[in-house]
């Protein structure tokens, strides 16, 4: 018998780290190539695997939440990056939020340590040739050498939006005397530092915002910055209208501070209640670093360090990391790949993860865990997976891979989060949301145990398998 392939994974963020795994846990090999330290992108700050840049979150936890079904659906699969970010779970309320530093360390740690995975620190310049089985999934920051190859190869420029990450300050220097633990609607623990606003400071703090001078975009095309809906720079918040910012991350509703008064008190409530409200989430498992929530931005950071100074609570805060903004690129995936993640034009080439068009981490999570299961089903001569679009993850795959002409494409193409509205209705209309959305959970997790069971029990042999026992 002649040798299985080996695998080719460009890219070790949350994408290739997962499909790396996939590809050694069933017993393949698995080469995988990232560039950093080598070269460095404008937003990564580490050279581990699996580097949360933008937050630290994977949003809603709970299973009748679109991202909290996503999450159930890979946990099932048995992801090794959901794994990874259940074992190092820091307090968010109701989301899955991690400590960036020790979960990505495990990760790196975990997959360094595996005897079939060959890392390989280096740029990959070119697309390797037909013959060799390859999974692209560099991510929304692919090197100018990788994009100039990917658009000759497809005949497609690359899409891109503008994209931008959060200060994160020491959570020593928060003035508890006027901040305050909470979270929203008081569901969970108080894992939320809050820093209230007046009007009057409200709108000081807006126009300061206005006025602050921004880093100019020379590194990217110079007409105006196409930015992602779902992750706005603070300042293009304040913008768009003097009480954007407070029905978006500067929301005070469902947060009250003790020290107000009962909360039963609808006079004192109306009286009292903030006019506007920051939130910290925990970016540690010690709590000694807090991310400004939806504070992404662009501003230089002078400017960021006086204006976000004029938060109460935060006037003596220390910033251990700054805003910073980074061009994202995505393919045209609808005119190029296959449901299976595979490129229509060459069978033996997959891409993953954000690059494809899916947005947040656990859509790159699940973008690398069908990939690399595809992949080890084409080593094998197998006949490869297509998840149902009432899973989750079938259903952002399907909107990434329908046509241009779908319905769930209008216009330019752009990144997706998962939603239920990508889901197809149920049989039995159910008016209730909650009770709708649970049912949606139900079918889906049904159909995951299902393929786990039936079409993917040959790739989980404890022969094949080599345990993650390193963390």
């Amino acid at each position: 018998m002649s040798p299985l392939p080996s695998i080719l994974i460009i890219g070790a963020g949350l994408a290739g780290t997962e499909a790396a795994w996939q590809v050694a846990k069933a017993g393949l090999k698995a080469k995988l190539i990232e560039m950093r330290p080598r070269k460095r992108s404008p937003a990564h700050h580490t050279n581990e695997f699996a580097e949360l840049v933008c937050s630290n979150s994977f949003g809603a936890l709970s299973s009748d939440r679109a991202a909290g079904l996503l999450q159930e659906e890979l946990r099932h699969l048995e992801s090794i990056v959901i794994k990874t970010a259940d074992l190092h779970a820091v307090p968010a309320g109701g989301a899955l939020a991690v400590d960036r530093a020790k979960f990505s360390q495990a990760l790196t740690k975990t997959l360094a340590s595996n005897p079939l995975i060959d890392i390989q620190r280096k740029e990959q310049k070119l697309l390797p040739n037909n013959d060799q089985i390859t999974i692209l999934a560099t991510g929304p920051l692919t090197s100018e050498s990788l994009s100039g190859e990917l658009r000759a190869f497809t005949g497609i420029d690359d899409c891109h939006f503008f994209d931008a990450a959060s200060p994160i300050v020491q959570g020593e220097e928060i003035d508890f005397s006027i901040a305050f633990r909470a979270s929203r609607y008081d569901k969970g623990d108080a894992d939320y530092i809050n820093c209230p606003m007046n009007k009057k400071q409200y709108l000081e703090f807006r126009s300061a915002l206005l006025e602050a001078e921004q880093t100019p975009i020379k590194d990217f095309e110079k007409e105006a910055a196409n930015y992602f809906e779902g992750c706005l720079p603070i300042e293009e918040l304040a913008r768009r209208g003097e009480d954007t910012m407070r029905y978006g991350p500067l929301k005070p509703v469902g947060l009250w501070d003790t020290r107000w008064g009962d909360l039963n008190d609808k006079a004192l409530r109306r009286a009292k209640r903030a006019y506007a409200i920051v939130q910290l989430r925990q970016e540690d498992r010690a709590g000694r670093l807090w991310n400004l929530v939806g504070f992404q931005t662009n501003l230089k950071w002078g400017e960021q360090k006086r204006v976000l100074h004029m938060i109460p609570g935060l006037q003596n805060a220390e910033f251990v990391r700054f805003g910073v903004m980074h061009r994202n690129t995505f393919l045209e995936s609808p005119k190029l790949l296959k449901t299976t993640l595979q490129f229509k034009k060459r069978a033996t080439l997959f891409a993953a993860g954000q690059i494809t068009g899916t947005e947040g981490y656990a859509a790159a999570v699940a973008g690398g865990w069908l990939a690399g299961t595809n992949a080890v089903l084409l080593a094998l001569g197998r006949e490869m997976l297509t998840l149902p679009e009432t899973t989750m993850v079938g259903a952002l795959t399907r909107f990434v891979t329908e046509p241009k002409e779908s319905k769930n494409v209008k216009g330019s193409f752009q990144p997706m989060p998962p939603n239920f509205g990508l889901f197809p209705v149920l049989q039995e209309r159910i008016k209730d949301k909650r009770s709708r959305y649970k049912a949606y959970r139900d079918r889906s997790l049904e159909a995951i145990n299902t393929i786990k069971h039936k079409q993917l029990a040959h790739l989980t042999n404890s022969k094949n398998c080599l345990l993650d026992t390193d963390f």
